[in-house]
């Protein structure tokens, strides 16, 4: 008589897998932690963004027959997006859970409860870093695959030219305030109805250096919170001319090569405390169960293997991060 399979429980169920992977803690993300780009789950694998005056506006994808919306009068432009479909897959073998016994109070469904985290830790952390990435890109304005391809450029989609500044900071009389505040004054006239309450700038370490030792202000960096970056590493924050500079190192690997999300010498700064700037939009996965259901951030299933030789895991995300308000972005460099 053939075993019973422990993965048939509930507690495996495509419902409580993707509960508990959406639930497990998130080691990756400083986009995550600031909340920057927050989650906005949509129905349909396929968004439609209309443009005016510099401004994308998100659009649903409505059922054949439905009524249309209602655009406003004026030049603008659509564009229909299809969300990035992220598939990941991992196998539980039979020697992870054979021999598991009860250990004090824990069942035995609880031990094999504990292999199956493990595994979905492991693959949540890989969909983490990937998520980070293209939100990262669309900081920048153009998201990129994790090879490195494009997949969307919104200032070529929308035919917005991309603010960048140049920081001289060879030049030793550089009034670098006076840049600063100019980078904060481009984003305060491309605001177009949206307001912010601060400006910030996620920069390479070499920008990073290069800032905090110019004559024009290393002197604002030595007292920076009364003096102490005199004993602390003060590279997570440093306010000047109204903008926060942060020293930003991520990188993330496909396999073969490790790509520095921000180029060394460079930086990006962006807006704080905007409305509706930035989001991640999420579909629904390609699951029966799934069909025409709010996307969520990440889901996850379990299946036999052939011969019963195993348990294939099964996880994908289909996030989609969007700036509004491209034109509100600017790359900044040095020389």
């Amino acid at each position: 008589m053939p075993m019973n399979n422990p993965f048939d429980n509930p507690a495996f169920s495509m419902s409580a897998l993707s509960t508990a992977i959406n639930i497990l803690p998130n080691n990756y993300g400083l986009m995550d932690q600031m909340n920057l780009f927050p989650a906005k789950p949509v129905r349909f694998r396929q968004i439609s963004v209309e443009e005016k005056n510099g401004v994308l506006s998100l659009l649903p994808t409505l059922p054949v027959g439905s009524p249309g919306t209602v655009g406003k009068r004026g030049k603008r432009k659509l564009r229909a997006f299809s969300i990035p479909h992220i598939p990941h897959e991992d196998v539980v073998l039979p020697e992870e859970v054979q021999g598991i016994r009860a250990f004090g109070m824990e069942s035995e469904l609880q031990s094999i409860s504990n292999v199956m985290v493990e595994h979905l830790q492991t693959m949540r952390n890989k969909h983490a870093i990937t998520l980070e990435h293209l939100r990262m890109g669309a900081l920048k304005g153009v998201i990129l695959d994790a090879d490195g391809s494009e997949l969307f450029d919104l200032f070529d989609e929308f035919d917005i030219q991309p603010k960048v500044v140049d920081f001289k900071f060879t030049n030793t009389e550089l009034d670098v305030k006076k840049v600063c505040i100019g980078l904060k004054r481009h984003m305060e006239k491309m605001l177009q109805g949206e307001f912010m309450t601060g400006a910030k700038c996620l920069v390479s370490s070499e920008f990073f250096d290069a800032l905090t030792g110019h004559a024009k202000v290393e002197k604002a960096y030595e007292n920076w919170q009364t003096g102490n970056a005199l004993r602390s590493d003060m590279r997570n924050e440093f306010t000047f001319a109204g903008i926060t500079f942060q020293e930003y190192v991520g990188e993330a690997s496909d396999g073969t090569v490790t790509r520095r999300f921000i180029e060394q010498g460079e930086g990006h700064a962006f807006p704080l405390g905007t409305v509706d700037t930035f989001a991640t939009y999420f579909a629904p996965a390609d699951f029966n169960e799934t069909v025409n259901t709010l996307g969520q951030p990440l889901y996850a299933k379990q299946e036999p293997r052939k011969f019963d030789r195993g348990t294939d895991l099964h996880t994908q995300s289909n996030p989609l991060p969007m700036c509004h308000r491209p034109a509100m972005l600017v790359k900044v460099t040095m020389s």
